[in-house]
């Protein structure tokens, strides 16, 4: 009678389940597919599966506060001269969704430098922070209590101690370990004002009004105004004590100038008065200097509350745009269908595509995932190199040697729809050469991958990696 009755009662629950898959409004056919299978093949632990992570949940109150915020900041962008009103014919679709999804235009006048991808690319951030006059702004989703981050967090207490007001945000998940150190006490009694996203609260409450796995994925740098700093580099040293066997993991990191601070400033703006309740709004009429001649720069700044678009439709419209050249470079490759089609259109109509992944990855799931991808790439001829000496953990993709975007997403779900992320997009030759030049090292530290030995894997291997890459809407 019970096995009976508990059969009966699951089925009902599976039904609801599919029910509720079916009836979502903004879920991604392929997504719901996958749901829609793993709630009926796997008694009770699919049903749970999407009730914990099936949804981008989160507490209506915090996204009306964020959507609140977003319209403060919006009315308090006065139009600027620096706006580039008439882009290049072919470049009007890219500007135009970026700007879409993002909210902000693409904006001349800027500087941007390409730092080291070693330890000492935290000097100048040291030696900002040393030069403030007014405010420092930080977010991070990784903030390690090692040699970098106790340089940066020492920094932080100098500068508070004469009096600069100090912001800073950490991932509370992300940053776990420094939240704890005494670094991140010291910074407070220095006078630092310091905030978590996404805190711990009681997990089992929280499951019924918002997402667990939510994160804030930013890495930005924001002094006076004047100097920014933005990349994939989170505030760690190379070496990554968390993860020392997957060392040293290789970032990229640039330090910006411009008008195009003012949305780097906004990004974080909007972070802190969601988080803290403070309104920062006026910061936004400082106005950052012009950098003459300057390059054109946009920000790309999504999250899960933002339903305007993904990072994805940004790079897919790059992709589509693509007449020559493309150079990928990401730590993890599990894209969406969009993404993936435009990668493999690129190449089959003659266009040079060549990716960049690490050869060890730090997530065995991911990593095979990532792998179930590789056949339909290299048959559609693009080329595929595996880094070696460590995680490439560089987010750059090239087009044409004409324009750029790099930041904190990743190539996956997660950074599409999930974590809150930030962008940006550069408009210009020489700037898009140093990445390249920079990608070009990455490729010399690879072994190339042929379309032959991934048909040579074992029979294990293809089941595995081809079952993850069907279940990669769901990671």
């Amino acid at each position: 009678m019970w096995p009976t009755a508990f059969l009966f009662l699951h089925n009902v629950a599976a039904l609801i389940v599919v029910a509720r898959v079916l009836i979502r409004s903004r879920m991604d056919p392929s997504v719901r597919l996958a749901w829609i299978m793993i709630v009926e093949a796997i008694p009770i632990v699919g049903i749970v599966a999407y009730l914990l992570f099936g949804e981008v949940r989160m507490r209506q109150a915090e996204v009306q506060k964020m959507s609140d915020v977003r319209d403060r900041l919006t009315g308090l962008r006065k139009p600027s001269p620096q706006v580039v009103d008439q882009p290049p014919r072919r470049l009007e679709p890219v500007f135009a969704v970026n700007q879409s999804v993002g909210g902000m235009p693409a904006v001349t006048g800027n500087a941007l430098t390409l730092l080291s991808e070693h330890d000492d690319a935290i000097d100048p951030m040291v030696d900002a922070i040393d030069s403030a006059q007014d405010h420092i702004h930080i977010v991070f989703y990784i903030w390690l209590p090692d040699e970098s981050g106790a340089r940066v967090a020492e920094a932080i207490e100098r500068a508070a101690q004469r009096g600069v007001a100090c912001r800073i945000i950490i991932d509370q998940y992300g940053s776990r370990l420094f939240s704890r150190s005494p670094l991140w006490q010291r910074m407070q009694d220095a006078g630092a004002e310091c905030v978590t996203a996404f805190p711990w609260g009681l997990p089992f409450i929280s499951l019924l009004f918002q997402r667990l796995d939510l994160r804030n994925h930013r890495k930005i740098m924001v002094v006076d105004n004047r100097i920014a700093f933005t990349g994939s580099r989170n505030c760690a040293d190379m070496a990554f004590f968390t993860k020392p066997k997957y060392a040293p993991w290789v970032d990229i990191l640039v330090s910006v100038e411009g008008p195009v601070v003012r949305q780097l400033q906004a990004v974080f703006l909007s972070d802190w008065m969601s988080y803290s309740g403070v309104d920062l709004g006026e910061m936004l009429t400082m106005v950052p200097a012009v950098a003459d001649p300057g390059l054109v720069a946009q920000v790309v700044a999504t999250g899960p509350d933002r339903r305007a678009g993904s990072i994805s439709d940004c790079l897919s419209t790059m992709i589509h745009n693509a007449r020559e050249e493309i150079v990928l470079t990401t730590p993890y490759y599990v894209p969406d269908v969009a993404l993936d089609a435009a990668i493999r259109s690129a190449a089959r109509r003659g266009v040079e595509v060549t990716m960049i992944l690490p050869e060890r990855n730090d997530s065995l799931i991911v990593a095979a995932a990532s792998e179930g991808f590789y056949h339909g790439l290299l048959r559609a001829g693009v080329r595929l190199y595996l880094f070696k000496p460590g995680l490439l953990h560089s987010k750059i993709t090239t087009v044409d040697g004409r324009y750029a975007m790099i930041g904190s997403a990743n190539l996956d779900r997660r950074s599409f729809e999930l974590n809150y992320e930030v962008n940006m997009a550069v408009y210009d030759r020489d700037m898009t050469e140093e990445l390249n030049q920079r990608q070009a090292t990455y490729v010399e530290r690879s072994v190339e991958l042929t379309l032959d030995e991934v048909r040579d894997w074992g029979i294990f291997r293809r089941i595995r990696n081809n079952l993850l890459a069907l279940a990669s809407p769901l990671l």
